[in-house]
């Protein structure tokens, strides 16, 4: 289900970030940190069992006396209980329960939410007897685990990926065919509410130049001109170390949302400043969700002494930057100056159509069996691998199976290849694109 989000919470040393890591890299998924929050907090997007949801570690509580010790802790987990549909409560089967295990405790029982206690480090039968003291915090699910060597943690995901309605799920997605939901996302202070307002030429947001002013997502529908879609300002995205303000952690939840609930993304960069490590965590996350995006370079005006090959050798670098998912449009703009801004809005929506694109099996099969005639994949162990037959499979995003002898032998070399095939004769421009290799 977009959007659907699992929080861990506990106190500081038990292993929630071990966990976190854990969940994510268990099925091979990717591991975005999105910067933006305060230290320590982590976002990344899990797979188990063909569902995906986001997964936060709410760790790094600030140090202090005990009172702003779990003045704090309350603080992160009210947030957490407001934003995310499943809590994982996390305890140290080695330590024991602690004062502050019972007072978050008492918080969660509260909660309307599922809450899964986990119970880390239990690695023998000595830590599964002691770790049974668990059960008098009154909680029905309990987990024992350990997320180091991840014993347990199959069951947990198992638990989780329950609740995700696959109805609802559907249903998400029906919704979103009906009109495209162009998120503008980006770091603070890029010029994404002075885009939106520029683009429906009226003050809807509040615009400043201090960097967080729009702390939640901004809906409107924009429907002038023969166009129709919704465009969602989000809050910026910040790296961690700049954030302090736990409003600062509702803001970046809810851009993450945004990006599940949007079909296109528009990534704003900033001209003077070039693209940034965190511009390219979010283009990472953006792209992993599989959202169509087109990057905007905002404050064009700003660049002084432009020359004849100024842009292209702008663009050359950037797409040098995004590898190896660079086949996205760039285009130069002045929000202030209203330069190409609606340029920008044509290649949003071209992107959302070449999201949508169904490839004919019989045309897919012509084009990409004569490209495969034209550079075999390499022989493995004597064998040569054979792929005999590929279609697009009906999900949201443009998927391909590819069915051939040796499946796990398609190394990522030729992966890349395969794509750019398929980039090169059908227009997949700005859309990521998934490969599947099959057993024939």
């Amino acid at each position: 289900m977009a959007g659907f989000t699992v929080a861990i919470v506990g106190r500081p040393n038990v292993g929630k970030s071990t966990l976190f890591n854990r969940l994510l890299e268990q099925r091979k998924a990717i591991v975005d940190d999105v910067s933006g929050v305060t230290r320590d907090r982590q976002y990344g997007v899990a797979d188990w069992n063909g569902k995906s949801f986001n997964v936060i570690d709410t760790g790094g509580f600030v140090h202090g006396s005990d009172d702003v010790f779990e003045r704090e802790i309350r603080k992160q987990v009210k947030i957490a209980m407001d934003e995310a549909n499943v809590l994982l409560f996390m305890c140290d089967a080695a330590t024991g329960i602690t004062d502050l295990d019972d007072s978050m405790a008492e918080l969660l029982r509260r909660s309307s939410k599922p809450v899964f206690l986990v119970v880390n480090k239990v690695d023998n039968n000595n830590r599964m007897l002691e770790a049974t003291e668990f059960y008098s915090l009154g909680f029905e699910r309990v987990f024992f685990l350990s997320s180091m060597s991840g014993s347990g943690s199959g069951e947990l995901l198992d638990a989780v990926v329950e609740l995700i309605p696959e109805e609802e799920e559907n249903a998400a997605d029906e919704e979103k065919k009906e009109i495209p939901k162009i998120a503008i996302i980006g770091q603070p202070n890029v010029g994404k509410s002075s885009l939106l307002n520029a683009l429906i030429g009226e003050e809807r947001n509040i615009v400043s130049d201090i960097p967080g002013t729009t702390r939640d997502t901004i809906h409107t529908h924009y429907k002038m001109f023969q166009k129709d879609f919704i465009l969602i300002d989000t809050a910026g995205l910040r790296r961690k170390t700049k954030v302090h303000e736990d409003l600062e952690f509702y803001s970046v939840i809810r851009a993450i949302k945004a990006m599940d609930e949007a079909d296109v993304c528009l990534l704003l960069l900033d001209a003077v400043n070039g693209i940034t490590q965190q511009d390219l965590n979010i283009f990472s996350l953006a792209a992993r969700k599989g959202k169509a995006l087109v990057i905007l370079v905002n404050k064009w005006d700003l660049i002084e002494e432009k020359k004849t090959n100024t842009a292209r050798d702008y663009e050359k670098q950037l797409k040098e930057r995004l590898a190896p998912f660079n086949d996205v449009p760039i285009i130069f703009t002045s929000v202030h100056e209203k330069q190409r801004i609606f340029k920008a809005i044509e290649e949003g929506l071209r992107v959302y159509e070449n999201r949508q694109r169904k490839v004919q099996t019989s045309k897919l099969n012509e084009v990409m069996l004569k490209a495969i005639e034209s550079f075999h994949p390499p022989v493995v162990r004597g064998i040569p691998i054979k792929i005999k037959y590929v279609t697009q499979l009906p999900t949201y995003t443009p998927a391909f199976a590819f069915f051939c002898n040796l499946p796990d032998d398609v190394k990522t070399p030729y992966r890349n290849y395969l794509e750019n095939q398929l980039r090169t004769h059908f227009d997949f421009q700005g859309v990521p694109i998934k490969l599947f290799f099959r057993k024939k």
